[in-house]
């Protein structure tokens, strides 16, 4: 009768034909034959093969036992098993089923068979997407039930999926060997053991034979009607099993458990500690690894962790270690590393090798050609690198958006005319105290770099107003312009008031640099945030006042050894709702009075530098420190304070620093 539920009757008849000259296996379930009670059903996995493996049972006084995954519990009531009138009248129900409709009747509660019929709807035909729930029979108070998962009929009229219990996985999953704890019913054999059985509990589960280690179904929830009178079975301890599931098992409220039982409990216990004793950090997933690899540097990885065993070498050599490469200040990097890197790695898209005096063009060459798409090259101080590794990259690396390659003596045009030929994409260009490079290298650079966002030189002799011109009229996305010490000039700088973009101008130690140029700059580029005006000594009061008022997104003012005086950082206080950032360093002619008004009348000021302003007393700045902690004061005093005290949060002592 238990097949006429299950998804695979339709192959009953059949099986019937090809096994009729075996011997029918003796069923000792004492309602002789398939137990309606336990009424199994077969997951995705298990056919009709396994039925005769999941109809066991036994009856020994306390209930029937199934396999461990698919079969039921049902323990005796406070420790008593069903007693023989109430098997009897049982069975004479039992013998009375004839059709299927009768075994749901059986199976449903009242008050469901009420509700299912009132909606004038076939119990078969409409199978409801809920579980069936456990036989009003068996939902007593203090018994822990639990009950396998019913399947549609085979010809209903609609083809409904399998109901399973609705948690994150649909189907019944096998654990992951040697990597996750066993079920707290594991028995000693490696079967599960059904909680709360008394006399059948001996028999181990067939997949126990496996060496397979099977999840348990999830309990059915009882009915609205009974929940009240199940509420505190429900409330039993959970052993937790492999992957999160569980099975329910009422040892702390049913005392008259057989000795068994509890000694199976305790034991899976201890093991189960056991177990997590000897777990190590490699039982880890291998992506959480890698996320405390990757706080580690490249010098880390390479000589500390990869040495730990071959497991944690595989991991270290993980392609998302080797998209961004710094072997910055590494001395041991040479032309044979970049070779082995480039033949092993294809996909770095970052690599910086600032004061790597090893590398050379030739090893630079080879990563280039393998590593087309490399986006960010760095490599500051490499003195002896020149012409030849920018060419490779320039060619190789189409996709180029950020070059940083100061202080290179050997560097020329010719690169620069690569990099404008081919790198149409680059963003970023620094190409400081490159002492060899000309106007001709970036006006090529500047006509074939549209795109340039941000542009920097530094002391670069040969860069004049041609360079600055051609960068305003090619570049209009230009958003960061530094040309400090170059030799351009006040013609040469008024051309950057075509870069409406312009957000951040460094023109430190500009020589022929006059006030209404910066004021014209100024009006000209509304969204100007930071302006660098130091070491140039024609910058005066009437151009700080300027700035101050037309400066409306401007945050930071770097006046440091300009002709200003207290009048300039007066106009700042008053003028400005926007500037945080004041720089006034070694100018001579700042007083007290400039600082205290300042600070007074700014409502946006945040930093204010005062180092080496001589004529400003220590005694007024430590009482500007106190009547504005909003404000950072720099001076001598100032620094050398804030200095100390970080020097005592990170627990250095003077006791200390002598005795070492």
């Amino acid at each position: 009768m238990g097949h006429l539920l299950s998804k695979n009757g339709y192959r009953l008849k059949k099986r019937t034909r090809k096994l009729h000259h075996r011997k029918k296996k003796k069923r000792n379930c004492f309602l002789q034959g398939p137990c309606m009670l336990c009424f199994i059903v077969h997951s995705n996995s298990s056919g009709l093969d396994d039925d005769s493996d999941h109809l066991e049972t036994s009856v020994n006084g306390s209930g029937c036992h199934h396999n461990s995954v698919t079969g039921i519990t049902v323990p005796g009531v406070g420790g008593v098993g069903i007693g023989a009138a109430a098997a009897s009248k049982l069975a004479e129900r039992y013998a009375t089923l004839a059709s299927p409709e009768d075994c749901s009747k059986f199976l449903l509660s009242p008050r469901e068979l009420a509700i299912w019929e009132g909606q004038g709807r076939g119990l078969l035909s409409a199978v409801p997407a809920k579980l069936i729930p456990t036989p009003a029979l068996f939902r007593t108070a203090g018994v822990s039930v639990t009950v396998p998962i019913p399947v549609p009929v085979p010809g209903s009229t609609g083809n409904y999926a399998e109901m399973v219990c609705k948690r994150k996985c649909s189907e019944v999953q096998r654990c992951t060997p040697c990597k996750q704890p066993r079920c707290a019913f594991a028995a000693p054999d490696g079967g599960l053991e059904n909680g709360g059985v008394g006399g059948g509990g001996g028999e181990a589960s067939s997949n126990s034979e496996t060496g397979d280690c099977h999840l348990p179904l999830c309990p059915l929830p009882s009915s609205s009607s009974s929940s009240s009178s199940s509420s505190s079975s429900s409330s039993s301890s959970l052993a937790d099993g492999c992957c999160g599931l569980g099975l329910h098992a009422d040892f702390s409220h049913n005392s008259d458990l057989p000795p068994c039982c509890l000694h199976h409990y305790d034991d899976c216990q201890a093991r189960g500690s056991d177990a997590a004793d000897h777990l190590s950090i490699n039982h880890l997933p291998s992506s959480i690894l890698l996320k405390v690899l990757s706080h580690l540097t490249v010098k880390e990885r390479c000589l500390c962790a990869s040495l730990v065993c071959k497991y944690w070498r595989d991991l270290c050599l993980d392609f998302q270690f080797w998209k961004q490469i710094d072997l910055s200040g590494l001395q041991q990097v040479n032309d044979d590393l970049l070779v082995k890197i480039a033949s092993r790695r294809q996909n770095v898209t970052e690599l910086n090798i600032s004061d790597c005096r090893g590398v050379h063009d030739h090893g630079v060459s080879a990563l280039a050609s393998h590593c087309p798409g490399l986006q960010k090259y760095t490599a500051y101080r490499c003195k002896q690198l020149g012409d030849t590794s920018l060419s490779a990259l320039a060619t190789h690396c189409p996709l180029l958006v950020k070059v940083h390659v100061g202080n290179q003596d050997k560097l020329t045009d010719e690169a620069l005319k690569k990099l404008g030929e081919h790198c149409s994409e680059l963003k970023d260009v620094h190409l400081g105290q490159c002492y060899s490079i000309t106007d001709e290298g970036m006006v090529a650079l500047a006509r074939g770099c549209p795109k340039l966002q941000r542009l920097y030189l530094q002391e670069n002799k040969l860069v004049t107003d041609r360079s600055m011109r051609a960068v305003a009229e090619h570049c209009p996305e230009l958003q960061f312009v530094g040309f400090m010490g170059c030799p351009v000039t006040s013609q040469g700088v008024i051309h950057l008031t075509a870069l409406r973009n312009l957000s951040v101008l460094d023109l430190r130690h500009i020589s022929e640099l006059n006030n209404e140029t910066v004021m014209e700059v100024v009006r000209k580029c509304r969204n100007l945030s930071s302006l660098n005006l130091c070491l140039n000594w024609s910058i005066n009061d009437r151009c700080v006042e300027i700035i101050a008022k037309e400066g409306r997104s401007l945050k930071e003012l770097y006046l440091v050894s300009c002709k200003i005086t207290d009048h300039a950082l007066i106009a700042i206080g008053q003028y400005s709702n926007t500037i945080e950032t004041v720089d006034a360093g070694w100018c001579k002619d700042i007083t007290d009075q400039g600082a205290t008004q300042i600070a007074q009348s700014s409502k946006s000021l945040r930093y204010l530098g005062l180092m080496r302003c001589d004529k400003v007393n220590e005694e007024t700045v430590e009482r500007l420190v106190v009547q504005y902690p909003h404000i950072v004061f720099s001076t001598v005093m100032q620094d050398c304070k804030r200095t100390l005290e970080r020097a005592y949060q990170m627990g250095w002592s003077p006791n200390t620093s002598n005795t070492s």
